[in-house]
């Protein structure tokens, strides 16, 4: 079972939304935050990442950092940038990108959910990465950063959503990548209803993007649960904010890989290990883009080749037989002597978004070899989350991107049974 439920939403004024609009934090690194929030004084990145308001002596996870970005959020309430409403509803929030269409859910979900496995996981979580968000949330009272949901088609609510989507919308705008964004708000009860029951039907959703958020909203709810046990099951940090999208309009491009050596290796001698468990084919000067699973570009010394994986090592495994499970366990960690990437200094991660050249650039600069990817399919997250696995790490790129600060979800909301809540 999949709960849903209306809220009441923070959001910004129809004339403002553009400015507010702003990609997830954790896209940009401290120099380009800041200079994205001079570019854009509205942006709410300027709340998400608040030390971009502090000289780099300050440390990004100072308490100050947290104090200022709660004082700007309260700000632009008061300055009517943000607006409040008044009574429960959902929203569709509409993406468009080089002709591509997909329109999710604005809701909340149910923590319980999470906790019982009706919202999946496919990667794992950070323990650092989590407190950061979770002294965010707690801080601001708000959830400022929707979590990214999928969940397999169903006819109706596909219905549902197409006939919403017959009204004026609230929003429409397009960001500085040419993306539009277009969001309606649906308050009818019947409506309402309907769409809480269409998800209630279905076995499970998936978390596409957002783990982090996800399990800091999530602790975030545990903690206020011990602080306020006398807050029933409607009070609003049991729930927490999700876009939710048909898994068939979404895309998932590649993420590709750098690494700063060879790990002592000369050219000959790495070329002669990857022929034990890869057939390779020197390509040349042209960027090579795999094609199909199963086969890798790789940029070695200004000159790119194809690498395919023999087929005798392709497990029969969900993870095992990920691309990114097989170029983790036969090259990176066999070879490249890379075992755990989430902490090892010498790899890097590219999104697809950001091209080939970008891999060329980076071997040019500060690594030594890139290795380019072909996407994970959709299918294959949803397997490995109903398997109750977990892919490697860095598996899935998807674009384009939620933008935070359209939404947001205040703990503190209307249907607890405490006036805190």
């Amino acid at each position: 079972m999949a709960a849903v439920k209306p809220f009441c939403c923070i959001r910004p004024t129809t004339g403002n939304a553009g400015e507010v609009a702003a990609l997830p934090y954790d896209v940009y690194d401290r120099a380009e935050a800041r200079r994205e929030v001079e570019k854009h004084p509205l942006s709410f990145l300027g709340i998400d990442r608040a030390e971009t308001g502090f000289p780099d002596s300050v440390g990004m996870y100072e308490p100050c950092v947290y104090e200022r970005a709660r004082a700007l959020f309260e700000q632009r309430l008061e300055a009517g940038i943000l607006i409040e409403e008044t009574s429960p509803a959902f929203y569709l929030y509409e993406l468009t990108r080089n002709g591509r269409v997909q329109t999710g859910l604005v809701a909340c979900c149910a923590v319980d959910d999470y906790l019982s496995g009706g919202i999946r996981k496919h990667e794992n979580t950070r323990p650092e990465k989590e407190q950061d968000r979770i002294c965010h949330i707690d801080t601001l009272d708000a959830q400022t950063g929707p979590i990214f949901l999928a969940y397999r088609p169903e006819k109706r609510l596909r219905e549902l959503v197409q006939d919403a989507k017959k009204e004026e919308p609230l929003y429409d705008f397009v960001t500085d990548d040419g993306i539009r964004h277009r969001v309606w708000k649906v308050a009818g009860q019947e409506t309402l209803d309907e769409i809480r029951r269409g998800f209630g039907k279905l076995p499970a959703v998936y978390i596409a993007d957002g783990h982090h958020r996800a399990a800091s909203a999530v602790k975030v709810a545990l903690k206020r649960r011990q602080e306020y046990p006398e807050a029933g099951p409607e009070a609003e940090f049991n729930s927490f904010l999700c876009v939710l999208f048909p898994s068939d309009e979404l895309q998932i491009l590649p993420y590709h890989r750098v690494v700063r050596d060879l790990n002592g290796y000369s050219v000959e001698e790495f070329l002669h290990l990857l022929s034990e468990n890869f057939t390779v084919r020197k390509v040349g000067r042209t960027p090579f883009s795999p094609s199909e699973k199963g086969h890798f570009g790789m940029y070695l010394q200004e000159n790119w080749y194809e690498l395919q994986i023999r087929p005798e090592r392709i497990p029969d495994d969900p993870v095992g037989c990920l691309d990114a499970a097989l170029l983790q366990d036969y090259l990176l960690s066999l070879v490249l002597g890379i075992h755990d990437p989430t902490t090892d200094k010498r790899i890097d991660f590219i999104g697809g978004v950001r091209g080939l050249t970008e891999l060329e650039r980076r071997v040019s600069e500060d690594m030594q070899i890139a290795f380019s990817m072909y996407p994970t399919s959709m299918e294959e997250l949803l397997e490995v989350a109903d398997a109750g696995r977990l892919m490697p790490p860095k598996s899935t790129w998807f674009e384009p991107k939620l933008r935070s600060g359209l939404f947001i979800h205040r703990l503190g909301g209307k249907s607890g049974s405490s006036d805190r809540f």
